[in-house]
């Protein structure tokens, strides 16, 4: 398999999709990962397993309408593998294994089938201390875009998940490219004050344009770097309640095409009738209430 990604937008021919069967008992509050889940098992209303298995079959068929080869990791029996973007990406033709927290790391075995198909040359594993996940990884034809987190307290966050020193690898292994690092606000238990990846604050969709959280952002001058390079009009700023139910975390099939939640009324109007995109509006809600949704249950592997 000849891996191609240059963009989160173009043409896309392969991508791997997480699967929701045998997912596990409900997490205890210490047990999960993100605010979101926390959230949602502090109020009783995590996800039964059908209906995400049903939402993902939805996705599935969205993508094969528009004949985009998909990918399954071998199912683990009582583990949550939804979010296929945290294992792995591409930058390029170049795949990274992420390093990812260890509560996770059966989840990297699953994909080995998948691997196997890929030049051998062109897997990266990561030095011990190079934290990532695929969440924060954005890319942008010249530019990488990488959500970090800096601060001191780093390892007090279970949703600190990508590294500085992440940051100064990408730089090294793509040094003609333009790599810009984005510090998130971190919170494990309020969703509407933390940010678990750069792709829950901010994604690019059609060929210039870009969906933004400003907020999510510890930094304004950072934002501000996006604003720069995109433009203003060709940014759609969401609010706190829409980053909540994560508008961001579309999934782009091509420049033309996106994959949206039914009940994001606002931005899904204004893809379709300011920018002109076709929104897919399917059922992904209770895929959000364990802290992701389109992008984060996808490993696109090659786009034109």
């Amino acid at each position: 398999m000849q891996l191609h990604i240059q963009n989160e937008t173009s043409q896309l021919k392969t991508v791997v999709l997480g699967v929701a069967e045998s997912n596990g008992n409900i997490p205890s509050l210490d047990e999960t990962f993100d605010a979101k889940s926390y959230e949602t098992v502090q109020k009783n209303e995590y996800p039964k397993e059908d209906d995400l298995v049903n939402e993902i079959k939805e996705f599935e068929e969205v993508l094969k309408k528009y004949n985009v080869e998909v990918l399954r990791p071998s199912l683990i029996e009582n583990c949550n593998q939804v979010f296929s973007r945290d294992v792995g990406f591409v930058i390029d033709d170049e795949y990274f294994i992420s390093n990812i927290i260890p509560d996770r790391l059966e989840e990297v075995e699953a994909y080995q089938t998948i691997r196997d198909q890929f030049d051998q040359s062109k897997i990266n594993i990561l030095p011990e201390e190079v934290y990532v996940e695929g969440g924060d990884v954005i890319v942008h034809n010249d530019y990488i875009f990488v959500g970090t987190y800096k601060q001191a307290d780093f390892r007090q966050f279970k949703t600190a998940r990508t590294n500085v020193e992440f940051v100064d690898y990408i730089k090294k292994k793509f040094p003609t490219k333009t790599v810009l690092d984005f510090e998130l606000k971190k919170d494990d238990q309020n969703p509407y004050e933390g940010i678990l990846h750069l792709d829950c604050t901010f994604n690019p969709v059609g060929k210039d344009k870009a969906i933004i959280y400003k907020d999510g952002f510890l930094f304004e001058e950072e934002y501000q770097q996006l604003v720069d390079i995109f433009g203003k009009d060709n940014l759609f700023e969401v609010t706190k309640e829409e980053m909540f139910w994560m508008n961001p975390n579309v999934f782009s099939i091509s420049p033309e095409v996106v994959v949206s939640e039914k009940n994001f009324t606002r931005l899904n109007a204004h893809l379709e009738n300011v920018w002109g995109i076709k929104v897919e509006a399917i059922n992904y809600q209770n895929i959000s209430k364990m802290g992701g949704l389109f992008r984060c249950s996808t490993m696109p592997l090659i786009r034109n």
